[in-house]
């Protein structure tokens, strides 16, 4: 099985391949590094807007490089304030070859309110990276696993939302 997934990031990358091995066997994923159209630290709606335009991109470049793939995969890290607090989600989505989308995300952690204002200017990655004296800890194990005290990992975050993306598919009957 083919996946294609619209980031080099390497955590990104482990946490799909993790959730998809759970359901498919054989699976291979290369990751193409495509934009998000959205800004660098996506807030609210530009989460799920960031990872629908990473599959739009990454479609478009497949059929632009004559690729074909069973599904075409996003993940999208931001911050929300929808349910009233700051949170950091990931937000994936999933569109198998026949065009079917469906959307997923991580659990969240809690963003303190006196890094927001500086979250908004740059990105998380980089105020965890300050924080905790990292070096793009967005590509490993993330802030989170910090925050944690090692117990929850990026890839972990990034694996849960792509498993509850895929219950659309691994459900079907239900969904279509």
């Amino acid at each position: 099985m083919k996946v294609l997934i619209g980031t080099k990031n390497p955590g990104k990358i482990q946490g799909a391949k993790e959730a998809f091995e759970k359901y498919f066997e054989n699976v291979e994923i290369e990751g193409i590094d495509v934009s998000s159209e959205v800004s660098a630290q996506p807030v609210n709606e530009e989460i799920l807007e960031g990872a629908r335009n990473r599959v739009k991109n990454l479609k478009e470049y497949a059929r632009k490089n004559q690729i074909e793939a069973d599904f075409y995969i996003s993940s999208e890290g931001g911050i929300t304030n929808s349910l009233g607090e700051w949170v950091d989600i990931n937000c994936v989505v999933v569109e198998d070859k026949q065009n079917f989308e469906s959307i997923g995300t991580s659990q969240g952690f809690p963003i303190p309110d006196k890094y927001i204002d500086e979250i908004r200017k740059t990105e998380l990655g980089k105020v965890m990276d300050r924080i905790f004296d990292g070096k793009d800890l967005k590509k490993g194990k993330g802030g989170i696993n910090h925050l944690t005290k090692e117990e929850v990992t990026r890839i972990d975050l990034v694996r849960n939302a792509f498993i509850m993306a895929l219950t659309s598919h691994i459900n079907e009957d239900i969904w279509r």
